[in-house]
């Protein structure tokens, strides 16, 4: 029911949503470009309509009633930042103790352009024996959707490339914020 009423918004907002991640209970999700706040809306009523609940890090002063509770309902993992708190333990830990989690990053790590990714994600999904969907939003066609699963290779720099090259051909809100492929930066 709520996958079809979030479809229903997504149609009346001009979006056509494709391509919804299948075939593993586990990855990291890769969303870009990251450009505005309006992006998190767009994707969560296309994971309600997939029918996929994202998760999400996020630092844990914020759990706090009633805020908390909210954070928590949308798919918000408690994150203790720090030096000495292994983030990325924390995260693999999150997927070894579920049996199905979509982690999802925007690894430009702000809604402005950013060359310099922030690579926790990578390194969870390396340690966590899980792929990495490679989710989009291009604003200029209105439509969204995952490319193929990704599975890092250990080599970050090349996978990052990678990914940003696959991610440059889609237009966030505000395109002169987006990502670029690493020969274009």
């Amino acid at each position: 029911m709520m996958g079809k009423v979030s479809l229903w918004i997504l149609k009346l907002m001009g979006w056509d949503i494709k391509d919804s991640p299948e075939g593993v209970d586990k990855a990291v999700i890769v969303m870009g470009p990251h450009t505005s706040n309006w992006d998190f809306i767009i994707g969560k009523l296309a994971f309600t309509y997939y029918g996929v609940k994202g998760r999400y890090l996020i630092k844990s002063e914020l759990f706090f009633p009633p805020l908390g509770w909210f954070l928590k309902a949308i798919g918000g993992i408690p994150i203790h930042r720090g030096k000495n708190n292994k983030f990325t333990d924390q995260a693999v830990k999150h997927f070894n103790n579920n049996d199905s989690m979509y982690m999802v990053f925007t690894p430009e790590g702000t809604r402005s352009y950013s060359p310099n990714w922030k690579k926790g994600f990578y390194y969870i999904a390396l340690r966590a024996k899980v792929p990495i969907y490679i989710g989009y939003m291009d604003y200029e066609k209105k439509i969204g959707g995952f490319l193929d699963l990704f599975t890092p290779t250990g080599d970050v720099e090349k996978d990052i490339a990678f990914i940003k090259k696959e991610l440059s051909q889609f237009k966030g809100k505000y395109p002169e914020k987006g990502i670029r492929a690493v020969e274009d930066e």
